[in-house]
């Protein structure tokens, strides 16, 4: 079972250090507070990083009560837990919209929204997204426990080659999106419409 806290004690341990038992941990309070306050951004920097399959989530938004003051009809409020957007529709049509702050605007009365939330459970994770979290720490928590240059930059380079090979391996999970109108490019091939 992942945890924070376990994704934190294997980085530690990979780095030959002694493992923590929570961000609270009296015993090892140094390494406790230095995991408990850089976890956080690692987590929410790898999943934005990529619309891991376990992290995207769908949603119907509903316009907020005032309206731009200009440019365009409609505001509406993201979800709370939104690290990033991947899709804003309307009616199953990809629309014209604007991302500002913590709002989509659009001219649409109504929008589908697929977003990349901020997945707190690690226990739901791809097994290979815990281990990039363990190598994104065992990178962040190189240089603070070893006193080590070399040591940061080796931990860096196995978290970036692990990465690129999980967002393949997560990347091929879904089928591939078409683009475009279909009867456009089938006229384009020869084809009847």
């Amino acid at each position: 079972m992942a945890t924070g806290v376990s994704i934190c004690s294997n980085a530690l341990l990979m780095l030959g250090s002694q493992t923590i038992n929570s961000f609270s941990d009296s015993a090892n309070i140094d390494r406790a507070k230095l995991c408990s306050n850089l976890y956080p951004t690692v987590r929410d920097d790898l999943l934005r990083a990529h619309p891991w399959n376990c992290c995207v989530k769908r949603i119907q938004l509903a316009p907020d009560a005032d309206s731009p003051a200009f440019g365009w009809s409609y505001s509406f409020q993201l979800p709370s837990n939104c690290l990033r957007i991947l899709e804003v529709t309307s009616r199953d049509y990809n629309i014209d919209y604007k991302a500002e702050g913590r709002s989509i605007l659009c001219d649409e009365a109504s929008v589908d929204l697929r977003y990349v939330f901020k997945n707190e459970d690690e226990n739901t994770w791809d097994t290979s997204l815990v281990n990039l979290a363990t190598l994104a720490m065992a990178a962040r928590l190189a240089y603070p426990i070893t006193q080590s240059a070399s040591m940061e930059q080796s931990r860096m380079q196995e978290f970036q080659m692990a990465l690129r090979v999980a967002k393949a391996v997560d990347g091929q999970e879904e089928p591939p999106e078409t683009l475009g109108d279909e009867r456009l490019l089938a006229a384009r091939m020869g084809g009847g419409w």
